[in-house]
Order: structure tokens, then C-alpha cells, then sequence
């Protein structure tokens, strides 16, 4: 038997199938060590067959087989990714494996056990093996180290010793997030609920799109449709945008099935991830949990696919293969022959198109559960709160909004788009910003390290007390981030109990999960956040949420900048007022007039929709056009300018030859000039369509090499 396989290097040279002998144990799937020119490497075994096109004499022989992780749904998932992408086999196959066990830097752990076997007569004079004796008889199995801890040792081995007890190793299952298990029954679903569950498992479409107004109950659906699958004896994925969404999320799934649930995303340690993946590949776990990356989750015959909030953006890969995670999702249901279901109060202009046009089935929930009012929006236009002499980052409509609250006993959430204290440290004498080394961006300024960071590398500086520029002393802080606000918040009212959630505050497993537990126990009346705030929770305490600088996001050279400040604003108003109390919204803008706050402000979805998709179609961008963006990197700005014109040249054959089917075509600097050290530069397109997209592929990807890397994106996120 040969068996066919790709060797686990991520490189276009070696991206292609090689043979080797099979031996006892191996089937599609297994992960192997193969030799490979002088060294031994990990690889996937793709097919096995009878006989080979080569000498079989020549053939090397399989070493060992590693394990069985990848199932046949990633084989052939795997395939379609790298044909789609134009990434190597094996970057897509590393996709579907947790990087620590890949590594082999995570294993199976174990303890030793004692296990009661047989009634013994005990010697009266043996006291301590007589204790351990009756113990283990009524605590049986028992943990080795705690039973000799307690007992002593001797005592132990000798009850093992006599026939008493066994010690055996058992498996530990190192699982996240214990605390969170319970037991919550099934609720009752309104006529309007059970409509869309109907709706969306007898629709003939695989890709539903749920649109329901925030608190309209689709988290209710999701759990219905995953409750149902698993009575099919089918498996769920259930993707939710954010880390912090995800432990929330997980303690519902948790009390509704138990340990069914498993949770996979970048923030567990590696022995965590390793078992719930583990737990999920070997269907002991019915229902995978998590982030992006969670679509890869190891379980089969899906019965049917979440993907929750799916106008989010952290739902693109930024790194290869850059995947967009709905088209994975897809994959995998018409795969498994199971529905995805879209869900968003706010659904992207892209989504909502194609379910108005019949080729996604359209499920709307306009109204919250038992009909409760949407908050409020209240705009408080900040030019007038300057004119008056209002310098701080409150307006007096918020101000007093914020005292009634309190007043009350209610809770609230500030919403600020901007972590730190102060946008950027500028010097007053010549006008220096002050900037990262190594990106070509503005540092950060955070006052409770008392230091500046850079929000794209990472990099921390200490605080300037001079300008780099010009030496003067007279430095100033622009723009607000969410430490001012707190420090702000501490001066107007002292005794009020705020919490901050941001980058810097939910390190850890563990950092979103506490902070929003002590939110939800009532443990403070303020939670200042970014937009990690903004998304899914569900807080009955909170009456008022304040927006500052609601149009910041308005201002971005970006086609989608209006889509995504009308989706941030309506999902951060919808925090408010999810219980009996009527909620209230403070929107702070300095462009009240502008026609997205005005949709926003009357959560006018349709109405901005219509407004978006024609602007859109009339401007042919998308999702009338396709826009690709070939970036080029290197170290070196001489490096990364030539392999830029390479590329440049490469591409314009093909525009010369297919002009008519490009809208706009040209080579630039990117907006960000340098990121960690390397400098980028940009060929910028629009398409009419895809027809091109292969040849844009295999003409950019040939110019890459070990000193300038080239990739290309797909209707980027972030053209900055």
C-alpha cells in the first residue's frame, strides 16, 4: 500500500504530494513523521492506494504514525482552501491542528489513581492503613497523591501492596472555565422565535441570515437549533466574533448541555486546548465553541453551523491563508448537508443583499422579546458643548444622565473606540508627533504605566519628558482614550464603582470573563470600554449606555467607514435597557446632521441599507465591484520597492490585455508606510468581477521571496 503525503513545510517548492510505503496503523488523516532528504518531518497522509507510479524499490517507508487528528471533511477542506487562497497545503492543513500539539509542546496528562478492589483483613496495629482502608472504600477511585498525603505513603502502597487497592493512571481533562457549569432548562420560545426555528430548518437554502434587533432572542434560536442537532446525534460550531463573547457564551451552552460544550480560541493555555480539542475529535464534546478559528473545529457530521454577529470584521484572517470565515462556514454546511445560520441585528450591505435577493433565506425578528421598547438615542451635539466651555470628555445631557443613573441603583456602559489616555503626545513648540520607532504611527500615551505604546507593534517607550524634535518641554496630550474617561469618570463621581475593558485590561484566559462577571454581580456601576463592549452582552442591570465620539469611525478613508459606525453605534446602544426598565442612549457627536446617525438614532436598518446599496452600486463598489489590494513588505524600503515594480509590471500585463474589466488599477505607498520594521507598499485594484482573481493570484505570488513577502487580499478590512 503507498500512501500519498504532504510534508509539513510551508513552502511552494516542496507543496506537492510525495509517496511513501504505508505501514500497519496509517489511514487518511493520520499525521506521520516521514523521512525526508537527510532529516525526519511531519506530514498528513492525503490517500492511500494500491501501487505507486514510482519504483516501489525506491520508495521510503513511512517512520511512525503520530495520530489520526484530521478527518476526512479537512482533507478535502484543506483542498479547496488552498485552491481558493493560493497558500501551500500544508499552511491550510496546520489550520485545523492547535499550533501547540503541531509543535508537540502539548500531551495527554495523567494522575495516578487507587482504586478499591477487595475486601482485606487490615492487622488492627496498621491504624493509618486501616483510615486509608475505610476511606478508599467509601471514596473509590481515589487521587494517589492526596490519598499518601493524607494517609502517609506506607499506609498507601502497602493497602496495594495486599490486594486491596490497584493504582492505575488515569486521564486528566484539563478544562476551561469549570466554574461555569450548571443547569438551565429549555425556555419557552415566543410565537416569533418558533417561526424562525421552523423557517430556517425547512428553508432549501443552506445560508440563513437571522436579522433581529438587539434583545430580539436569537441566542434562544441558536440553542434550539443546536438542541436539535444533537437529538439528530449530529455535532454543532458555534462562532461568536470576540474572545470576550465567548465565556459568556460557552456558560450558556454549558448549562443547556453540559459538558457537551468545548471552547477553542488563542486565549486558553496550551494543555486546555489541547484537551478540548481532543474532547471534540473524539466526540466526547458534541458542540465547538470560539472564534475564528473555531470553524476548523475537528467534529463530524455537523448538524449545523452558527456564526453569530456576521457583519464583524475580526471574522477576516489578516494573516495566510486570509480566509473569510462565512466561506469556510459555508463549505463545511454544504459539506455536512447543514444549515448555516448568519445572525446580526446589523447584518453587513453584502449579507443582507443576497438574502433580499432570495440566495441566502431571510429570517427578520423586528421586535425585542416581549416587546420592549429599543432605548432611547439621545444626541448631544458637541460643538455646542464647547461653544459653552464644556472641555471634558461628558456632555451635560450625559453628565445627567450618569446622576439619575447612579441615583437609581442602574448600572451603565461608556462607550469609547480608543484605548489608553491620549491619542498621540504632540510638542507644542514645533508640532512633533511622537511616534513609534518602527511603525509610522503616533504612540499611545497610557498614564497608568506612565508610558507610550504602539497600538500595531506592541512596542512600549518610556514617557518623554523633552521633544525628540527640538527639545522643548511643552508637550501636549491629544485625543481621549478609555483611561482618561475613567480618571474623568473617578473626579464627577467619586464614590461610583467603575470597571475598564480594553486591550490592556483583559489579559489572560481569564481577563474578559472577570471583568464582565463582576459587571453582571453588580460589583460596579460603570463599565468603560471599547468596542469589546459593544457586542452581544446581555447585562438587565444596565439602563444607560454613553457613546463618545460616535463619528470618530465616520472619518476613515474607507468605503465601508459609514456601514461600520451605524453597525457599532446600534450595537452598543442595544446593551441598554434589556430588562423591564426603558433604556436610554447618549450619542456625543460633533456631526449630528450626518444621514448615518440619523439612521442610527431610529435604528433604521432598511432605510440605511437602501441609502448604503445605492451609493454603492452607483459608485460601483462592493458589493457591485471586487476590490484587490497586492501588498509587498521588506525589511529593506530598496527591497520592498523592486519587488514592488516586478509585481507592477506582472499586473499590468494583465490589465493591458483585460482593461475592460478593471475600474481602477494603480501601485502606491500603503497608508501605513512601515509596521514592525518593514516597509509596504501597495498595487491597489478594483474588478468588475472574479473572472481575473486566479491570474492576479499566480502573477503577485510568483515575485515572493525569503526577503519581501507578497500576499493578496480580497476586499480587505483595513486598507490602512
Amino acid at each position: 500500500m503507498t500512501a500519498e503525503v504532504i510534508v509539513d513545510i510551508a513552502h511552494s517548492e516542496v507543496d506537492k504530494i510525495f509517496e511513501y510505503r504505508s505501514i500497519e496503523g496509517v489511514r487518511e488523516g493520520s499525521r506521520v513523521k516521514v523521512p525526508f532528504g537527510n532529516t525526519a518531518v511531519d506530514g498528513y497522509v492525503m490517500r492511500l492506494k494500491e501501487g505507486s507510479d514510482f519504483d516501489p524499490a525506491k520508495l521510503k517507508s513511512i517512520a511512525k504514525v503520530v495520530d489520526h487528528a484530521l478527518t476526512k471533511e479537512c482533507l478535502a477542506l484543506a483542498k479547496r482552501i488552498s485552491e481558493r487562497y493560493r497558500c501551500p497545503m500544508a499552511l491550510t492543513l496546520r489550520l485545523f491542528l492547535p499550533a501547540e500539539m503541531r509543535r508537540g509542546a502539548a500531551h495527554e496528562l495523567y494522575k495516578n489513581v487507587v482504586t478499591f478492589v477487595q475486601d482485606t483483613d487490615i492487622p488492627a496495629r496498621a491504624k493509618a492503613q486501616r483510615a486509608a482502608y475505610d476511606y478508599l472504600k467509601a471514596h473509590s477511585p481515589s487521587d494517589y497523591t492526596a490519598l499518601c498525603k493524607q494517609f502517609g505513603t506506607a499506609a498507601v502502597n502497602a493497602l496495594i501492596g495486599r490486594g486491596a487497592a490497584a493504582r492505575t493512571k488515569e486521564r486528566v481533562n484539563r478544562s476551561p472555565y469549570t466554574q461555569m457549569e450548571g443547569d438551565a432548562p429549555a425556555r419557552t420560545l415566543t410565537p416569533a422565535q418558533e417561526a424562525a426555528v421552523q423557517s430556517i430548518r425547512g428553508a432549501a437554502q443552506t445560508v440563513q441570515l437571522l436579522h433581529g434587533v438587539t434583545g430580539s432572542g436569537k441566542t434562544e434560536i441558536y440553542l434550539t437549533l443546536i438542541a436539535a442537532a444533537l437529538k439528530e446525534g449530529k455535532s454543532a460550531v458555534f462562532l461568536v466574533p470576540e474572545i470576550s463573547l465567548t465565556p459568556q457564551m460557552l456558560s450558556q451552552l454549558r448549562a443547556r448541555f453540559g459538558p457537551q460544550a468545548a471552547i477553542l480560541h488563542s486565549g486558553l493555555s496550551a494543555g486546555e486546548k489541547f484537551d478540548e480539542w481532543q474532547r471534540l475529535r473524539r466526540g466526547e464534546a458534541k458542540i465547538a465553541i470560539g472564534a475564528r478559528s473555531a470553524v476548523f473545529a475537528p467534529v463530524e457530521n455537523v448538524g449545523v453551523i452558527i456564526l453569530d454577529e456576521e457583519h464583524d470584521g475580526s471574522y477576516a484572517s489578516e494573516t495566510n491563508p486570509r480566509y473569510n470565515t462565512a466561506e469556510i462556514a459555508e463549505l463545511r454546511a454544504r459539506y455536512n448537508g447543514c444549515k448555516l445560520v448568519l445572525g446580526s441585528a446589523t447584518p453587513s450591505v453584502e449579507t443582507y443583499l443576497k438574502a433580499r435577493e432570495g440566495e441566502y433565506n431571510l429570517i427578520e425578528l423586528p421586535e425585542r422579546i416581549n416587546k420592549r421598547p429599543l432605548p432611547e438615542i439621545v444626541v448631544a451635539d458637541m460643538r455646542r458643548e464647547v461653544r459653552r466651555g464644556n472641555a471634558s470628555a461628558f456632555s451635560a445631557a450625559l453628565r445627567e444622565e450618569l446622576e439619575a443613573c447612579l441615583a437609581g441603583g442602574r448600572q451603565a456602559i461608556i462607550f469609547l473606540n480608543r484605548r489608553g489616555f491620549a491619542q498621540s503626545v504632540v510638542c507644542r513648540e514645533c508640532g512633533e508627533v511622537v511616534k513609534c520607532a518602527q511603525c509610522d504611527v503616533s504612540l499611545t500615551y497610557h498614564s497608568e504605566e506612565n508610558c507610550l505604546k504602539c497600538h500595531y507593534c506592541g512596542a512600549t517607550y518610556r514617557m518623554l519628558t523633552a521633544c525628540p524634535a527640538c527639545g522643548s518641554v511643552h508637550l501636549s496630550y491629544t485625543g481621549t482614550g478609555t483611561q482618561r474617561v475613567v480618571g474623568e469618570l473617578k473626579k464627577l463621581f467619586p464614590s461610583a464603582r467603575i470597571l475598564r475593558m480594553d486591550v490592556d485590561t483583559t489579559a489572560g484566559k481569564e481577563g474578559h470573563y472577570k471583568i464582565l462577571k463582576r459587571f453582571a454581580d453588580h460589583e460596579a456601576d460603570i463599565l468603560v470600554g471599547t468596542q469589546m463592549v459593544a457586542k452581544g452582552h446581555d447585562f438587565p442591570g444596565v439602563t444607560l449606555v454613553g457613546i463618545l465620539d460616535a463619528d470618530m469611525s465616520l472619518h476613515f478613508s474607507d468605503y465601508r467607514s459609514g456601514e461600520r459606525t451605524f453597525q457599532l453605534i446600534t450595537q452598543v446602544a442595544g446593551r441598554s435597557g434589556r430588562a423591564g426598565e426603558q433604556g436610554k442612549v447618549v450619542l456625543q457627536t460633533y456631526d449630528p446632521e450626518n444621514y448615518i446617525l440619523r439612521f442610527a438614532v431610529r435604528y433604521d436598518y432598511k432605510g440605511f441599507f437602501e441609502h448604503e446599496i445605492a451609493l454603492r452600486k452607483a459608485t460601483a463598489f462592493p458589493p457591485f465591484a471586487r476590490i484587490v489590494r497586492v501588498m509587498v513588505t521588506a525589511a529593506e524600503d530598496k527591497k520592498a520597492l523592486e519587488t514592488l515594480k516586478e509585481v507592477w509590471f506582472s499586473l499590468k500585463e494583465l490589465y493591458d490585455a483585460h482593461a475592460d474589466e478593471f475600474l481602477f488599477f494603480n501601485k502606491m505607498h500603503s497608508p501605513v508606510r512601515r509596521i514592525q520594521s518593514r516597509f509596504r507598499y501597495q498595487v491597489l485594484m478594483r474588478l468588475k468581477g472574479d473572472a481575473l482573481l486566479p491570474d492576479i493570484y499566480e502573477r503577485a505570488l510568483a515575485h515572493r521571496s525569503r526577503d519581501a513577502l507578497v500576499y493578496v487580499e480580497e476586499d480587505p478590512g483595513n486598507l490602512s
